[in-house]
């Protein structure tokens, strides 16, 4: 026999096992999204990232788990987390991961002024620390349940609820390292535009600003920027946002990303140094 009709006959026996299966109703609880931010402006930590934050809160109330991530992004805010962790243990933690990523970036020399990126600073974020406010807030008030290191399983680990994942800041790292960890939704806030998206899982992108809604209306899922205009609260857009996921997690509805067909490589977290 072929090696062509030996895989034919094991897709044959996977097909039949696929076919077989049924939808079924599982309650919110079974959600496990990833949150993120990429090509931050001067509105996200004050429209996009904010929603996030509550429709986060909102998903920890329903049972589900929640990833934020983004080391070096968080890294000069690291007070606000330690002080969400449930216990000394989680605390203790997350001081470890932001040590070992310092040194990681010291051992390639690198700076870690590279981030803010040009085109944070051109969308109006001035320095690290007030990007790292913004990045924060998409973890909404909730305590920290637990810490993954790069590569781990929720699952293996047991955690449930709000869970910082160590990745890097990296778009395309972040998201993979989100979905190696389970993640099955995932929600990306953008000010600047990013062409970012997972074939994977579907991702609900945000958009900061009215204007980038608008110019990109066959690519956002979701405009916070009328939060800025005075015309919905961050509330109402959080509320938006929830109510999206289920439809999306539900096969309801569709992300932009899914019905073009828009994604991107998935990226390793490798040896060389990012910011």
């Amino acid at each position: 026999m072929s090696m062509v009709d030996s895989i034919l006959r094991q897709a044959k026996v996977h097909l039949t096992r696929l076919n077989a299966r049924q939808r079924e109703t599982v309650p919110a609880s079974e959600l496990v999204v990833g949150v993120q931010c990429g090509g931050s402006d001067a509105f996200s930590g004050v429209t996009a990232n904010p929603a996030v934050g509550f429709c986060t809160d909102l998903l920890v109330r329903a049972g589900a788990s929640v990833m934020f991530s983004e080391t070096t992004e968080v890294r000069d805010g690291v007070a606000q987390l330690t002080a969400r962790a449930t216990t000394p243990a989680v605390a203790q933690q997350i001081i470890d991961e932001m040590a070992w990523y310092d040194a990681y970036l010291q051992r390639g020399s690198v700076d870690r002024s590279a981030n803010t990126t040009p085109g944070n600073k051109k969308g109006g974020l001035s320095n690290i620390v007030e990007k790292a406010m913004g990045s924060i807030i998409k973890s909404g008030t909730s305590p920290i349940a637990g810490v993954i290191s790069p590569g781990e399983k929720l699952k293996v680990k047991g955690l449930k609820g709000l869970i910082y994942a160590a990745t890097p800041a990296s778009d395309f790292i972040c998201g993979t390292l989100q979905l190696a960890a389970g993640m099955n939704l995932h929600v990306f806030t953008t000010g600047r535009g990013t062409p970012y998206g997972l074939a994977e899982c579907p991702v609900i992108k945000v958009a900061t600003r009215s204007d980038l809604a608008r110019r990109w209306h066959d690519l956002m899922d979701i405009n916070a920027g009328v939060i800025a205009e005075g015309s919905a609260s961050i509330e109402d857009v959080g509320w938006q946002m929830f109510h999206l996921m289920l439809d999306v997690a539900s096969g309801r509805k569709k992300t932009w990303a899914e019905q073009w067909k828009l994604h991107n490589a998935l990226v390793l977290f490798n040896p060389a140094p990012i910011t």
